[in-house]
């Protein structure tokens, strides 16, 4: 392995080279320096004090436990209201639901109450996951943790929202519109449940981008400046991204998802530049 010096002179000689034939690129020398610093840094770290990746370990196995509790209580006041939340979502199909076996019912309700448990338990789960960040990354503080779990919670809600009123409702009008004269949709209940329980996590966990943008930039992976080069690629992968998880193949739907999957890749860029390597 290199070592720092030696790695140094190697970036430089490459950056040297690069400028002879017209193509320097400093700042991505600069980048990959601030990485192997990093990692380096963070490998000293944990030689010489094992004990924080234990301390680490053992927070996030307590905070895994107090996960599940609150995930077992919060299911099972939901399936209280299974049924309810479940005619609330037949309602925006309009389709006739079936049970396609004995048990077939119960299970749905049972995957309606997970849900609503893991939906209703998210803000809780965030801040286990985030509160044993410092312990093992000291440099991430008890206002920074705050701050992401705040915006983390914001933004998961805020992309379920706007699957439930705009890409859920269009999406299974676009895909009930080949019912015809010889065609009646009939779907199973458990397959209803799953898919719009799906589409709500999935939007979800997709509106934290820009947070997973400014996580890799505090931790000195990738600068802004590096990653606002790929723009290009970042909207060829958006579009396809959008493309998969749209349940429908027109094109209007398709911007209903990449729209805002790009506003969210801007907003991720601008708080990278803001906010972006804390941690090295």
């Amino acid at each position: 392995m290199l070592t720092g010096a030696a790695r140094r002179g190697t970036l430089q000689k490459r950056f040297v080279d690069n400028a002879g034939q017209g193509q320097a690129r400093g700042p991505v020398g600069d980048d990959e320096d601030n990485r192997f610093r990093f990692i380096t840094n963070s490998a000293a770290r944990l030689r010489e004090n094992p004990e924080a990746l234990t301390a680490f370990l053992e927070s996030l196995r307590k905070s895994l436990l107090r996960i599940a509790v609150a995930l077992l209580g919060c299911s099972v006041v939901g399936y209280i209201f299974a049924e309810p939340i479940l005619k609330y979502f037949h309602d925006i199909v309009g389709a006739e639901l079936a049970a396609y076996g004995i048990p077939e019912a119960f299970l749905a309700l049972l995957n309606v109450a997970f849900a609503v448990g893991v939906f209703a338990c998210i803000p809780h789960i965030i801040y286990e996951i985030l509160a044993a960040i410092p312990a093992a990354f000291p440099a991430f503080s008890r206002r920074a943790v705050f701050g992401f779990w705040f915006m983390s919670v914001f933004l998961f809600y805020a992309g379920a929202l706007f699957c439930r009123y705009v890409t859920l409702p269009y999406g299974v009008k676009f895909l009930l519109s080949f019912e015809g004269q010889s065609i009646e949709a009939i779907i199973s209940v458990r397959k209803f449940v799953s898919f719009c329980m799906l589409f709500l996590f999935g939007f979800g966990l997709i509106f934290e981008l820009p947070l997973a943008m400014i996580l890799v930039g505090r931790l000195g992976l990738v600068s802004a400046q590096k990653l606002g080069g790929y723009r290009r690629w970042a909207i060829l992968i958006i579009s396809i991204v959008a493309a998969v998880l749209t349940p429908t193949p027109d094109v209007f739907n398709m911007m209903l998802m990449a729209v805002p999957l790009y506003v969210l890749f801007e907003v991720g860029l601008l708080g990278m530049r803001v906010w972006g390597k804390k941690a090295g």
